[in-house]
């Protein structure tokens, strides 16, 4: 994003950020929506921070990832860091990222706003979860079709 008009302004609250957190935010790799993800998901924090994220999935692996957040600095580079952590992973191995890991990548997250990598992992669970759930749903369609042809076919119809 290298134009300062595109970039989103944040709540910075009265804390003071370390230069790590506002180095990230000012040089975004993965900020941004996308028109036409794989999956997508939006959660709104206890604190009012808004996350959403979108991942492109081909052969099982995450090969695009995108967020986009309304919140502060802290939850800002959470997402980027949750995305980085997610992108080229399977999405077996993405199910591991954890607030934990998203904090140690950061090391100097305000202790008071730790709850931003939750959101942030929160959101791409939720992500995940939905292309499972889609997964599932179309494996379960196939059954059901391949049960109506054997159906059909038994009874002469084809």
């Amino acid at each position: 994003m290298g134009n300062l008009k595109d970039k989103p302004r944040y709540k910075v609250k009265s804390l003071n950020y370390p230069k790590r957190i506002l180095n990230l935010i000012d040089n975004f790799q993965y900020f941004g929506r996308m028109n036409d993800p794989t999956s997508a998901a939006f959660i709104k924090g206890p604190c009012g921070d808004e996350m959403e994220f979108y991942l492109v999935i081909r052969d099982s692996i995450i090969r695009e990832a995108k967020f986009y957040t309304e919140g502060c600095a802290s939850t800002a580079a959470c997402g980027e860091i949750t995305a980085q952590l997610a992108l080229g992973k399977t999405i077996d191995e993405a199910l591991g990222i954890s607030p934990r890991q998203v904090i140690q990548v950061l090391k100097e997250v305000p202790e008071e706003e730790n709850h931003c990598s939750i959101l942030a992992v929160s959101t791409l669970l939720f992500v995940i979860s939905g292309i499972s759930r889609r997964i599932h749903l179309w494996e379960g369609a196939m059954y059901l079709l391949l049960y109506i042809l054997f159906i059909v076919k038994l009874i002469g119809l084809l």
